[in-house]
């Protein structure tokens, strides 16, 4: 028992280690930064809490706290789907096989290209528009990707799409760990399919949906590469994309205020990590109520 012990953490070792140097350590030296005006191009000095006061009267920065917790919506929609996806592909059926990979395969796409196939899907000239053209859902092409109405719902979908078959995959070993004498017990006490995954699967299920849901509002929170690659780094159109981490990502690398960007990145982990609290007693609150 101890050999099989040591050799676990042994083999937690490699990962505690990039943890400590790309994580904990970056944290450690950036933290001090947010109290400074540090800058590559002049003389660091000590500002104390000038750069928080700077931020909550900063309007830019709470356009982009707004847009990114309205990016929330992504979570619940994006576990719904996944869960349901994971029941779907649980069943024993014919090429389900490869139903599992074909959903999996956005999840091994660089988002990078992902953004750019999509940008070329939302364009006026795009295959969106040409189907909804078609069959006569719209009568002119709708410019997607300008429109500041629909920008930000489009890089959420995005984030759908390209996350769906990951959570699936979280969702479908939990799945398959339930014993499968509670589902048929209840279906022999007369418990209808809704009724079974209610009440059997759902609490059963429950800590994956607290992990899968943290993650998610986490990266969608902080959401970057598909808003930098389809918008750019100003959060266009009329800053209708405008996230925290964009906005951050400007401060530091555009306008070389590194001081700044990290009271912002500090302000946004700070407002991650009350999510995360609430979330975890949340969900866990209500995988308590399933069970009793």
């Amino acid at each position: 028992m101890r050999r099989q012990a040591g050799f676990a953490y042994l083999m937690l070792v490699p990962g505690c280690i990039l943890l400590l140097a790309f994580t904990f350590y970056p944290i450690f030296r950036g933290l001090p930064l947010a109290f400074t005006d540090y800058s590559v191009v002049d003389t660091t000095h000590w500002t104390g809490w000038a750069n928080f006061k700077r931020a909550f009267a900063d309007g830019n920065f709470g356009l982009a706290l707004q847009h990114s917790l309205f990016y929330l919506i992504v979570v619940p929609v994006l576990q719904i789907l996944s869960i349901l996806m994971a029941i779907l592909v649980n069943n024993k059926l014919r090429f389900i096989t490869f139903f599992r990979v074909a959903y999996f395969v956005p999840v091994v796409t660089s988002m990078v290209a992902a953004a750019i196939a999509w940008k070329w899907v939302y364009e006026e000239q795009g295959i969106l528009n040409y189907f909804l053209l078609k069959f006569g859902i719209l009568d002119q092409p709708v410019s997607f990707m300008v429109e500041t109405r629909l920008a930000l719902y489009g890089v959420m979908f995005v984030t759908i799409w390209k996350g769906l078959g990951y959570y699936m995959m979280i969702y479908l070993a939990g799945l398959q760990s339930i014993p499968s004498e509670l589902q048929e017990a209840a279906r022999i006490d007369g418990a209808n399919w809704w009724r079974t995954i209610w009440h059997i699967t759902i609490p059963l299920l429950m800590p994956f949906v607290l992990l899968c849901s943290l993650l998610s509002m986490m990266g969608a929170i902080q959401v970057f590469d598909e808003v930098f690659v389809m918008h750019g780094p100003l959060g266009d159109p009329a800053y209708t994309t405008l996230t925290t981490s964009i906005y951050s990502y400007k401060v530091a690398f555009q306008d070389f205020e590194f001081g700044y960007a990290a009271t912002l990145g500090l302000l946004v982990s700070l407002i991650v990590m009350v999510l995360s609290i609430f979330m975890f007693r949340y969900t866990r609150k209500g995988g308590l109520t399933y069970y009793e």
